[in-house]
């Protein structure tokens, strides 16, 4: 404990104010060149001003030290020394000025890359002070005003920047730079502004303070009484703030009070210190009257008050005035002058400054040159000074007490003055431009200051503080005489801040309960930009032979450092920790070394044990009534523990281990074990998977002994007490003290009768125990009869102990020690030993309570069947949740969706609600990404248990390349998810799990839209449930929680480009690409189909009753999906169906890449319709529809149908055979689209012939002949069909014959011998419409044959199909 320099502050942007304070290092930023409206005006521009000044050194605002230093050592380390520095006490604003510029720093707080919240100091307003020509900044003071709030806590309201200038303005700003009022009171420069504050007296003969302002200036002080500069300065703020916001009337403040002295006798004066009023006593009143007067003197009966004033400068050196009270009456000053004249026009200004506007410059200077009327000063002479011709004060420093002052001079001398004696008492030498603070530390509070008998005052230490900055050195000295007592090595460039003062507006009454921090003294570091405070404890004020404690202090250093020196011999740092202990005096820092020995890594638990032994024996010897009560208390506690540690370490090396019972525990758990036992085995299996852990993090690494001491405490009835720390500590300490009784390696009944001779709870033993057991599960299972015996031995024992099981408890209520067991077995996530321990409890209560029952009376068998029932429910769900926590360890297969297994107790699943047990199955299914089929069969294969051989086939037929292993994981996972569904008939009944699995497949959609397969598996999943009632409600849920939106920006998107989007406006604005948005499309059909076949069953069945498995009854948290999906109200049919229709369409556009404005095919009811709430009633379209619209519709439905065609022409296949090739399910080619087309014509209200018609004739034009034949069969209109075929055939026929590459002599002679009529058609045919104009003969032959079926005789082109005819098998002839 000796002094330190610590750092409390740091400052942001120091480049920043350097840069925008020196021209010569930056040119002055463009909005300089005017800012005096801005500073009249509460306008807090600040925001404008740091974005222009700080322009390009945003990056620069966390500037590390280091940088700040190079940017400043080579341009102007000293530069904060040519300017004015303050700094208000409450080190909340620091004010930075230089010539006519200034900054302000507010406090802020930021969190630095540690995560350690820091105050910094950032600039929040920088500008133009002056106002006259050619007036710069001398002096400025910061000081706090104190809130008149009834609840303020002694926080400053807000700061008021007092500055002076060589024009002999006093100018009086708030901390955002706004002007509030003016003081011209003497018309010579400002030397000196300083402040004093109220402070509360120490002692009850100190004369209490007035606050005031003292202003010097070459031959005048000015005092401004601080009631009256605090009244006025509230009142020209509150002023401000209303003439800034709503422009309205200024009101007269209060005037201010000052007097004003002309100082006499003196040649240079260049600083000051107003000591406050002072009395004499009787014989210095009747020494000064005979001094002054003359030997025959009147005396005045009361000793007059006097206020005293201390000067530094030259001739003489130091000048001592009195002003006696009541000599000279205060002078008023008009206040509004400053503010009124100003603020009338003030809102006008600033606008005209902004807005360009320029018509009151006149006016303003005209009020600039009417200056104020200067009172005349009060001569004051100088009572006596100290005469040294050759020596120049530079500065004088009050102290705090008021009593003693230090002044610097241009010799580099530091003098200590003795203020009521007039004398110099101390002088310091090599201290050139010195800068000097003074600190008041009171007495560290001790413990008889809370007793009731502390009526002495505490103590106070003073010490100045003496900065060197040509030696670069800070220094603290001891008053008066005192030693130096610090020294910092700091740097050349520093500022030491020191204010002398606090909070104005503070008086006795107010300050009551304040809790008031400010830092008396800061060194503030220009290259670093850190603020400093000095710290300094109070015992090093005690002079050397009485400081006992400044001597413990050194000791306990001394032990601090042997602790920490790793070579260290355990017997030389025995001896030595015993030679300091016992030298040190003072109980508290014996306390501390003792307490720091024990926490000491390094020592040894028998050195510790001879220690402490050792100073309790001394501390016995002593007389009783000298001796530390607290000390000796901790003493003899830490002995017990360390005692209890040995032994217990001793008990668990020891070799003997007791032999075992008679009867073995196991006998009456063999049933239960082996009814578990396959399932733990898989358990274990699935647990013992290899991982990475440190080694000190091994639970077998041995508790040291200070982990030991650190966890444990003793209460005052010498009981021992284990505190609950950290997770880790906890399980170290469990493992030290039963691990080895699990392992059966120590004697169990030794190590419960010493944990119980040490008077530690049982219930914290058990729950220790409880915990080892729990968090080693896997060494407990891999031994696991061993263990479980151990654990039986150990429970029984720990319930025999006294104060575990109650002797009588109510008979209608539950055992809180067996209750215990459970709560931690119920809230564990490690299943199976969680359940060995169930095993354990309930054959211990079973075994406990038969031995009781001849004893006890027959009233009591209700209670103990309320204990054992607990039992067994809490069994029945450990074992459940064994079988479901082994399902979710299976690992999923390589390559699926990845996340880590699920842990869960019997505590979750009854907080996951009635749905729980299933929402957990659901997820383990994604990560598995089982298919909905699979899981379909596995859930048969438990209602039905004969298709186990066909399921076995089946999925052999599935992996007929895997390999044997990866099959029978397959079957045995398969086993699983089957017992755990047996386990939970109702929890994961078929339909519950598929809704859940559902649900959990579009929730992981809707993280990742991009992966649409996961929206396909929930759909097919919802198809898999049984129920419509569940099916209705989360196909509702699905639409309007995940699936609308996105539907909805779809639609729109298309509507707004007329075509399918590409890929960047589909991420843009529905949030995937043009691939998934397809799918997701298809998706939204398929979802809606399913919604409108569940609305239509839904009347026939009834809804189906949801029902949980007794154990399980508990469950209280949210409620299943399958739950809320039945609450959800019934859709309107028309509107769902309308919806399916536009998504039917939106998925048309985005597969075939069609060009159509999708909302435009629907008339403006059908518009509104969209997108609303499906279970409202909306106004649907009706009627006949517009033509236009129909012909818009057909248009489309025509393009969606050649599309198609175009997507399953395969040119190989068709060419190569006349059948038809299978076409797939899904996607462009699928099968079903014409289908679509003609259900969709139908709802549009276009003619489905005409849809047909265009088919067979897309059909006919690819040259998919045997389609175009199925198709023809259901057209209904065969003469405009005719018609367009015939054109068909003559456009292939013209082909073959004119403009066919291989154009052969039998062909031409062909067409010389065709009738001249079908010539000349033939020739006016153009093939080039014709797809696929390459068709074989045979085909066309069958076309042809067709058309001759199709039209009637009387038909006008029926001789011209029958020319056609011939001509086609006159060429099939010639082939």
């Amino acid at each position: 404990m000796s002094c330190s320099l610590l750092e409390f502050c740091r400052l942001q942007e120091l480049r920043t104010v350097r840069d925008y304070l020196f021209h010569n290092q930056k040119p002055a930023p463009a909005e300089e060149k005017d800012q005096t409206a801005d500073n009249q005006l509460s306008w807090d521009t600040s925001d404008w001003e740091s974005a222009w000044d700080t322009g390009d050194n945003k990056e620069e605002e966390a500037t590390s030290a280091s940088t700040v230093e190079e940017e400043s050592a080579g341009q102007g380390g000293p530069w904060l020394q040519d300017c004015v520095v303050s700094l208000s006490p409450c080190s909340d604003l620091l004010v930075v000025a230089h010539e006519h510029k200034a900054v302000f720093l507010s406090a802020k707080w930021r969190t630095d890359d540690s995560g350690r919240e820091e105050m910094t100091l950032a600039v929040s307003w920088t500008g133009t002070l002056s106002t006259e020509e050619g007036e710069c900044v001398s002096s400025s003071v910061c000081i706090p005003l104190a809130s008149q709030k009834r609840s303020s806590t002694g926080r400053p309201d807000w700061t008021c920047v007092v500055v002076g200038f060589t024009s002999g303005y006093v100018r009086f700003y708030t901390e955002n730079g706004v002007l509030l009022l003016a003081q011209l009171l003497h018309e010579d420069p400002v030397l000196r502004l300083k402040c004093r504050t109220y402070e509360i007296p120490r002692h009850p003969g100190v004369t209490e303070q007035h606050e005031e302002l003292s202003i010097l200036y070459p031959a005048a002080l000015v005092t401004i009484d601080g009631f009256s500069l605090f009244q006025s300065l509230r009142a020209c703020r509150n002023q401000v703030a209303r003439a800034a916001a709503a422009g309205s009337d200024v009101i007269q403040p209060p005037p201010l009070a000052y007097k004003k002295w002309g100082l006499q006798d003196m040649d240079t004066i260049v600083d000051h210190s107003s000591v406050g009023i002072m009395t004499l006593c009787v014989f210095d009143q009747m020494k000064n009257a005979s001094i002054l007067g003359g030997f025959n003197a009147s005396v005045k009966g009361s000793p007059p008050a006097m206020s005293q004033y201390v000067t530094v400068g030259g001739g003489p050196y130091t000048g001592f005035y009195y002003a006696v009270e009541g000599s000279s009456q205060p002078l008023l000053s008009h206040v509004a002058l400053a503010v009124a004249s100003k603020l009338t026009s003030a809102l006008f200004n600033a606008a005209s400054g902004w807005l360009g506007w320029n018509k009151n410059k006149n006016e303003e200077e005209a009020v600039q040159k009417q200056k104020p009327k200067v009172e005349p000063a009060t001569a004051l002479g100088i009572r006596f000074g100290l005469p040294d011709s050759r020596r120049h004060g530079e500065s004088i420093c009050l102290s705090p007490c008021n009593t003693l002052a230090g002044v610097t001079d241009d010799f580099g001398r530091v003098t200590l003055l003795d203020l009521a004696r007039g004398i110099a008492i101390r002088m310091w030498k090599g201290y050139r431009d010195a800068q000097l603070g003074w600190l008041q530390v009171p007495e560290e509070r001790v413990d008889r200051e809370f007793s009731p008998s502390a009526s002495l005052p505490r103590r106070h230490a003073l010490f100045l503080v003496i900065y060197a900055p040509r030696r670069g050195i800070l220094e603290v000295w001891g008053m008066q005489q005192g030693p130096r007592v610090g020294a910092f090595t700091v740097g050349k460039h520093c500022r030491l801040m020191y204010a002398g003062y606090r909070l104005m507006g503070v008086n006795s009454v107010t300050s009551q309960g304040w809790q008031l921090h400010t830092q008396q003294v800061c060194l503030l570091d220009p290259i670093t930009g850190a603020l400093r405070t000095v710290n300094i404890p109070f015992h090093l004020a005690l002079s050397d032979k009485k400081s006992e404690r400044a001597k413990d202090m050194h000791l306990l250093k001394r032990l601090t450092t042997i602790l920490k020196s790793r070579e260290v011999e355990p017997d030389i740092l025995e001896s030595e920790a015993k030679s300091v202990l016992l030298d040190i005096k003072h109980p508290a820092i014996k306390k501390q070394a003792l307490e720091s020995l024990l926490s000491n890594k390094n020592a040894p638990v028998s050195g510790l044990t001879n220690i402490t032994c050792t100073l309790h024996d001394a501390l016995k010897q002593q007389d009783p009534e000298e001796v530390d009560t607290a000390l000796l208390q901790l003493c003899s506690s830490q002995l017990k523990l360390l005692q209890l540690y040995t032994d217990i370490q001793q008990l668990h090396s020891a070799a003997d281990v007791e032999a075992c019972s008679e009867n073995d525990p196991l006998e009456g758990m063999r049933d239960e074990l082996s009814r578990v036992g396959p399932t733990l085995q898989r358990y274990a299996q699935l647990t013992s998977r290899p991982s990475v852990s440190f080694a000190q993090d091994s639970p077998d690494s041995p508790l040291p002994v200070q982990a030991f001491l650190s966890q444990m405490e003793c209460t005052e009835d010498g009981e021992l007490k284990v505190i609950r720390g950290p997770e880790t500590e906890w399980n170290q300490l469990g493992n030290f003290l039963f691990w080895g009784c699990l392992c059966g390696k120590s004697p169990i009944q030794k190590v419960c009768d010493t944990l119980q001779q040490a008077g530690i709870s049982p219930q914290q033993l058990l729950s220790l125990l409880l915990n080892v057991w729990l968090q080693r599960e896997k060494e407990v299972l891999q031994k696991s009869e061993e263990t479980v015996r151990n654990l039986h031995i150990l429970l029984t024992a720990l319930s025999n102990m006294k104060g575990a099981v109650e002797e009588s408890w109510d008979p209608q209520s539950v055992s809180p020690w067996w209750q215990q067991v459970r709560s931690t077995c119920i809230q564990s996530h490690n299943a199976a030993a969680a359940l060995l321990a169930a095993f354990v409890a309930h054959h211990a209560v079973k075994a406990s309570i038969t031995s009781q029952a001849d004893s006890k009376l027959q009233s009591e068998w209700e209670a103990v069947s309320l204990e054992l029932e607990q039992w067994v429910v809490c069994v029945h769900q450990l074992e459940d949740v064994l079988v479901l926590q082994t399902l979710l360890l299976v690992p999923p297969p390589q390559g699926a969706g990845g996340g880590a297994a699920a842990q869960c107790s019997i505590k979750t699943l009854l907080e996951g609600g009635t749905g729980g047990i299933a929402d957990s199955v659901s997820k383990w299914v994604f990560r598995h990404n089982l298919a909905p089929e699979r899981l379909k069969e596995i859930l048969q294969r438990k209602e039905d248990k004969d298709a186990k051989d066909k399921l076995e086939q089946k999925a052999g037929d599935e992996r007929t390349n895997g390999k044997q292993q990866s099959q029978e994981d397959t079957d045995r996972t398969a086993e699983l998810l089957v017992a755990v569904c047996q386990r939970f008939p109702h929890s994961l009944s078929p339909d519950l799990l598929f809704a859940h699995c559902c649900w959990e497949y579009v929730v992981q959609w809707n993280k990742d839209p991009e992966e649409g397969r996961c929206l396909c598996c929930a759909v097919e999943h919802l198809k898999m449930v049984s129920s419509p009632h569940i099916q209705l409600g989360i196909s509702t849920m699905m639409w309007s929680t995940f699936i609308v939106k996105r539907f909805s920006a779809a639609a729109y998107l298309m509507e707004k480009v007329g075509k399918a989007p590409k890929d960047r406006l589909c991420r843009r604005d529905v949030g995937m690409g043009d691939k998934a948005v397809t799918s997701f499309l298809g998706c939204g059909v398929q979802l809606l189909q399913i919604l409108m076949e569940a609305d239509s069953a839904v009347e026939e069945v009834s809804a189906p009753e949801l029902s949980v498995e007794e154990a399980w009854c508990g469950a209280e948290g949210p409620a299943s999906i399958a739950e809320l999906a039945l609450e959800q109200r019934g859709v309107h049919y028309p509107l769902v169906q309308h919806h399916c229709l536009l998504a039917s369409l939106l998925h048309a556009t985005m597969t075939f890449s069609l060009r159509v404005k999708p909302l435009s095919l629907f008339d403006s009811k059908g518009k509104n319709a969209f997108f609303r709430d499906l279970t409202t009633i909306q106004l649907m379209p009706s009627g006949d529809m517009d033509p236009g619209l129909v012909s818009l519709r057909q248009e489309f439905l025509l393009r969606l149908l050649t599309g198609w065609v175009l997507a399953i022409d395969d040119p190989s296949s068709s060419a190569s055979s006349t059948g038809c090739p299978p076409l797939p399910s899904t996607g462009p080619k699928a099968d079903w689209w014409p289908s679509l087309c003609l259900e969709l014509g139908s709802l549009l209200q276009v003619n489905p012939d005409i849809l047909r018609r265009h088919l067979v004739c897309e059909l006919y034009n690819q040259g998919l002949d045997p389609r175009a034949e199925e198709v023809m069969l259901e057209v209904e209109d065969k003469d405009v069909l005719g018609s367009q075929l015939l054109v068909l055939t003559g456009q292939r026929l013209s082909y073959s014959l004119l403009h066919s590459q291989s154009q052969t002599q039998a062909a031409m002679e062909l067409l010389a011998r065709l009738p001249p009529t079908l010539c000349t058609w033939l020739k006016a045919m153009d093939p080039s419409e014709l797809r696929c104009p390459l068709v074989p003969l045979s085909q066309t032959s069958r076309l042809v044959s067709r058309l001759i079926e199709i039209l009637p005789e009387n038909h006008a082109q029926y001789s011209l199909a029958l020319h056609l005819l011939e001509a086609v098998d006159a060429l099939t002839t010639e082939d």
